[in-house]
């Protein structure tokens, strides 16, 4: 595993974290997240290049039920009304991201929080883009994420 980029918000927040120029010399991409959101939305989607369309199965927990649905999320991010000062811990892992097929990806999501609800969130995916991956864009579905998120990513040979 090489760590090709770490991305860390500064003050003031972020709409957005991308990685741009993604070579395509590895096999597979792992992405180690940490986020908070600054408003009460305790989801984030992530994007590969632009086009191509997703499809997603999500099993998701929150303390007390338990569901599975086609999510149109990919991770859990601490909120606004979360236990102050945590931060979500998300791993997502791009198999193939070079080739020239749809690619698959796992992640694994859960939001820190001291209280009775606490998502955690095991999903599977594709991407309909048959183009290597060059970008890896997360975007909160609605606010931005505070300062101190970050998001790692890594190359697999």
């Amino acid at each position: 595993m090489t760590l090709v980029e770490t991305i860390t918000v500064g003050s003031g927040g972020a709409a957005s974290i991308e990685f741009t120029g993604i070579d395509g010399t590895g096999k597979d991409l792992m992405l180690l997240l940490s986020l908070r959101n600054s408003v009460d939305s305790p989801s984030a989607t992530l994007s590969f290049n632009t086009g191509g369309s997703y499809t997603r199965k999500r099993l998701l927990g929150n303390g007390s039920t338990a569901s599975s649905d086609s999510a149109s999320v990919d991770l859990q991010s601490n909120t606004s009304v979360s236990t102050a000062s945590t931060f979500s811990s998300s791993s997502v892992y791009v198999s193939n991201y070079a080739s020239a097929v749809a690619k698959f990806y796992s992640v694994d999501s859960v939001n820190e929080n001291n209280a009775t609800l606490a998502n955690q969130a095991i999903i599977a995916g594709s991407w309909t883009g048959t183009a290597a991956i060059t970008s890896v864009e997360l975007t909160p579905t609605s606010g931005n994420f505070v300062e101190h998120s970050t998001a790692s990513l890594y190359s697999i040979s």
